[in-house]
């Protein structure tokens, strides 16, 4: 019970744009399935491009779509616009084809009410439109606090008094997110989140760049689409096996190296599993530069900070 709605509109009767469309079909693309090809978001495109009919995506159609995204049960419901926003005194709007001045489109409040009623226990909204950092704001002149029942996200390309960047043939917030997606916010078990995707995106924006926003009231952070793991997921789980404590270091001897004369098969097959946590950074050779040299000079490994984390986790039984 996974569904979005991916929205993309290049043909504007005026000032029409180059790059939503495609911008809407790469990241349902993206949606659709996980890495390993496995279903993801049951998937609907509302797209405008140029050639197209100029009554696709009007006000009545968004709000249409937007109320059977978001009025059934489901556990996660995703929605994505790229197009026109446009803000005035009330706030922000999502700006559809039968724009005209006074009544730009949808109202951003209106959507968020939406999905604050929507029956979806999760809501994620990604907003890639001048101004879109109104999405969440409440709906009097100049307030910039969001209102956000539990379960909802909200990532957007910019603050409210921003707009939004073109490059390559699309929005560069849109690109930056599915990189996230295809593996480049996924943590240790692959998954990657709204949280994440924002840390990525917001980390590859300068400080003289549109700022993305993330607004977000959650109890806990549903995937929005898997990647492979970091690790074999079996490793992961044999952390509290191989340490028994997280805290101590674990004994290496030259009988752990496949290239002593003194190798051991059970020991060279613990060290290949120490090593793939090194490479991940979850285990860290002790008084040498690598496993390797610590096996042959009976020195030791120990767990990062963040092995201690994926510790817990196995030892808990959550992975």
């Amino acid at each position: 019970m996974r569904r979005a709605l991916c929205v993309g509109i290049d043909l504007y009767s005026f000032d029409a744009l180059d790059g939503c469309v495609s911008d809407a079909e790469r990241l349902a693309a993206t949606l659709s399935r996980n890495q390993d090809d496995s279903p993801n978001f049951d998937l609907r495109e509302l797209i405008a491009p140029i050639g197209g009919k100029s009554d696709v995506v009007t006000r009545s159609v968004l709000r249409a779509a937007l109320d059977e995204l978001l009025k059934h049960p489901a556990d996660v419901a995703l929605f994505s616009f790229s197009g026109h926003g446009s803000e005035n005194d009330l706030g922000g709007y999502l700006v559809t084809q039968d724009a005209t001045k006074y009544d730009e489109g949808v109202a951003m409040a209106d959507v968020i009410t939406m999905a604050n009623q929507s029956k979806a226990a999760e809501v994620v909204i990604l907003l890639d439109c001048c101004h879109s950092g109104h999405l969440g704001n409440a709906p009097q002149v100049d307030n910039t606090k969001a209102l956000l029942r539990e379960g909802v996200s909200i990532l957007t390309a910019s603050r409210g008094e921003q707009v939004s960047v073109e490059t390559g043939g699309g929005g560069l917030f849109t690109s930056l997110v599915v990189d996230a997606l295809e593996g480049g916010a996924a943590d240790v078990l692959g998954d990657v989140t709204a949280p994440s995707i924002y840390a990525y995106v917001e980390a590859a924006l300068g400080a003289w760049d549109q700022r993305p926003l993330f607004k977000s009231h959650v109890s806990k952070l549903v995937p929005i689409r898997k990647c492979y793991p970091a690790v074999e997921l079996s490793i992961l789980r044999k952390l509290p096996t191989l340490f028994p404590l997280p805290a101590e270091d674990f004994p290496l001897s030259p009988e752990f190296e496949a290239s002593c004369d003194k190798k051991e098969e059970a020991k060279i097959a613990v060290l290949c599993k120490l090593q793939a946590l090194n490479r991940v950074h979850l285990v860290v050779p002790v008084g040498a530069a690598h496993m390797y040299d610590a096996a042959m000079q009976s020195k030791a490994c120990r767990l990062t900070a963040s092995g201690r984390y994926y510790w817990r986790l196995a030892n808990s039984r959550r992975i």
